[in-house]
């Protein structure tokens, strides 16, 4: 499996240097003295965006993490609404109860106690916990993995493991250190998602989420703003930017993917990919199985939280429709800009910076 490593800043200034696809030295630095005045500091996105390259003419789209951040979600979002999709726990049996397609809920724990079917148990020791594990595979043979999430604070793919029945009869301590962790927090456990076959042809090694971000305007109308996908690059069983993946925007008209492919200048510098590079499935004009039903599902979803009027939604794709994996208030909106080329050229996200009195 490769190694994912984030490159240094040397390492990055060099590459930028010694891309063939980069616009001029002097250009990058008129570049980023009118973004410097245009902001009134510096711009440090300019890189991650990659702004310094040929045909990157409407910098001035592109916003920086901070703004997007710092100045928006805290306008839109009340803090008091923000557990029912931050908490999985409560997300499960929240959106659960309007019949919200979600995937299956196995079993979850708060430190030492857990809850199956409605009944709660304590499991004290390493054994018990690996016979639990045993029963769930007895009791479903067709699972190949089960998906362990921490129940808060799980971002960017952290402290989400995945468990085969090949890794409990081949321990080798893996077993020990998960059930450390697990027993200090509380975790969800659930069932692992069939992926639909095109989106396996595009990436196997994991769930291939699509993160759709929606608004709710002050009339009450909620939008589907914007909308990429996102996939492993590297193997991995989790798809997120953070831990090495790579997201293509989606045009929303026709739920098509676009051409370019980012996987993040901090991990993999100034290159841009047109295909999967494990894959090579190209990406333009990939199109994305149940998509109208996909943006059905969380347009209803968002209007069952309206004191969370800017959300990011993670939509899985199985073989039979799309799968509601979780919602985030505080996502990064990095993502979006990216694959948005630029996110003032929304003009939902123009209707939400006029709404904010930010847009100039």
């Amino acid at each position: 499996m490769p190694h994912f490593r984030r490159k240094n800043t040397r390492e990055l200034i060099y590459e930028v240097y010694r891309d063939p696809d980069r616009k001029t030295i002097l250009n990058i630095v008129s570049d980023i003295l009118s973004l410097t005045l245009y902001h009134k500091r510096f711009p440090r996105h300019y890189f991650s965006r990659y702004l310094f390259k040929k045909g990157r003419a409407n910098i001035k789209d592109y916003f920086s993490n901070e703004f997007l951040y710092y100045k928006l979600k805290p306008f839109f979002n009340e803090n008091s609404a923000k557990d029912v999709v931050e908490n999985k726990l409560y997300f499960n049996f929240y959106f659960g109860q309007f019949g919200v397609i979600l995937p299956k809920l196995l079993l979850y724990n708060q430190k030492q106690v857990f809850v199956k079917e409605n009944v709660d148990f304590r499991i004290n020791s390493l054994p018990e916990f690996k016979n639990l594990l045993v029963t769930i595979f007895n009791q479903n043979p067709a699972y190949q993995s089960v998906f362990i999430k921490q129940t808060c604070e799980s971002y960017g793919g952290d402290h989400v493991f995945r468990i085969t029945p090949q890794q409990l009869a081949n321990d080798g301590g893996l077993l020990a250190d998960l059930y450390a962790i697990i027993i200090k927090s509380g975790f969800l456990f659930q069932e692992t998602i069939l992926q639909h076959p095109e989106l396996n042809r595009i990436n196997p090694s994991c769930i291939n989420t699509i993160r759709m971000d929606t608004f709710i305007d002050k009339d009450g109308k909620v939008n589907l703003m914007s909308a990429y996908l996102r996939m492993s690059t590297n193997n991995k069983h989790v798809d997120n930017i953070s831990s090495g993946g790579c997201l293509v925007g989606i045009d929303l008209q026709s739920g098509k993917l676009r051409k370019d492919g980012y996987a993040g200048f901090g991990a993999c510098g100034t290159v841009i990919y047109r295909c999967h590079p494990v894959t090579k499935t190209v990406f333009e004009g990939f199109t994305i199985p149940y998509f109208e039903e996909a943006t059905r599902m969380v347009l209803r979803a968002a209007g069952l939280v309206p004191g969370l009027r800017l959300v990011g939604w993670d939509v899985a794709i199985s073989e039979t429709g799309p799968v509601l994996v979780e919602g985030n208030s505080d996502y990064s909106m990095i993502g979006n800009d990216l694959a948005e080329g630029g996110f003032l050229t929304n003009a939902i996200f123009r209707k939400m910076l006029a709404e904010a009195n930010l847009l100039r």
